[in-house]
Formats: structure tokens, C-alpha cells, sequence
């Protein structure tokens, strides 16, 4: 499945390192649209105000780990794929992060550019799929509805 040419992929980065937003920013700005916060809070706030597609949040943070963020918002934005990124290996983060907020994938810093583009392309054609699949059961209801009523009124 591919991106049409006027539709970006939309990308929220949540990390309290101002560097590691900027650089994320300076290098895929030109084929994401994306939007950067420094703390969960703030990723929250953009969360409400914008669309987003993919989710990659920092782990560790003063306020609240990645993890805990991407728990906090499933309720009310269940949609977005949720990556993980973190500086050092922490296997207990890894299994709290796909039990507790559905994490699709989870990567190491210092991240490398080719494969985080793979892990975004590969995340949004997921995010695509669902996003179709759900279109197609709710079609399929409102058909099952009609053909109810259809029946009904013989």
C-alpha cells in the first residue's frame, strides 16, 4: 500500500533530548509531516489537536516513561502505531512496552536512518490495513442492516 503524493505520513516524536527531536526532524521532514514534543504531556496536547499515524515516543523520560505514555492514550487514540525508542537495553521495558501499550516495534538509540524509514513505512502500512479493515466491517454491518430490513419487509 502506498502513501498518495499529497498525503505525508503524519509522525508524533515525543523525546525530553531537544537534539534527538531536532535530528529526527532534519532528516525526515521532507517525506513525514511531523510533530515533535519534549515530554509526554506536550505529546498528549498535539495528540488532541492532530491527526497522527505513528507514535515513537523516547522510554525514558523525567515525567513519565515512554511505556506509561503510550498505555495513557490508548483510550482515546487507539489508532496510531506505537514505537518505542531508548538508549540502553532494558528488557523489562521491552516486555512492559508490547504487554501494557502495544508497542509494534522497538528500537535502540542512536537510530540508524535507512531502518527506522523501513520501521515507519512498515508501521503505516499496518496502520493502512487496519484502518481498512475497520472500513470494511462497518460497511459490511450497515449492508448486513439493510439486507435485515430488506428481508423484514417481504
Amino acid at each position: 500500500m502506498s502513501e498518495s503524493p499529497k498525503e505525508k505520513i503524519r509522525i508524533l516524536y515525543v523525546d525530553d533530548e531537544e537534539n534527538n527531536l531536532q535530528a529526527f526532524k532534519a532528516t525526515f521532514r521532507r517525506d513525514y509531516k511531523i510533530h515533535l514534543a519534549l515530554s509526554a504531556e506536550e505529546g498528549r496536547g498535539l495528540l488532541h489537536s492532530n491527526e497522527v499515524d505513528i507514535i515513537i515516543t523516547d522510554q525514558r523520560m523525567p515525567d513519565e516513561t515512554g511505556v506509561d505514555f503510550l498505555a495513557s492514550i490508548i483510550p482515546e487514540h487507539p489508532d496510531p502505531i506505537r514505537i518505542l525508542l531508548t538508549g540502553y537495553t532494558d528488557i523489562q521495558a521491552v516486555i512492559d512496552a508490547i504487554n501494557k501499550s502495544q508497542v509494534y516495534h522497538y528500537l535502540t538509540k542512536p537510530w540508524e536512518e535507512d531502518y527506522m524509514r523501513t520501521v515507519i513505512k512498515n508501521a503505516f502500512e499496518v496502520f493502512s490495513l487496519r484502518k481498512e479493515n475497520r472500513k470494511l466491517m462497518e460497511d459490511l454491518v450497515e449492508t448486513n442492516k439493510n439486507l435485515e430490513v430488506m428481508l423484514h419487509q417481504k
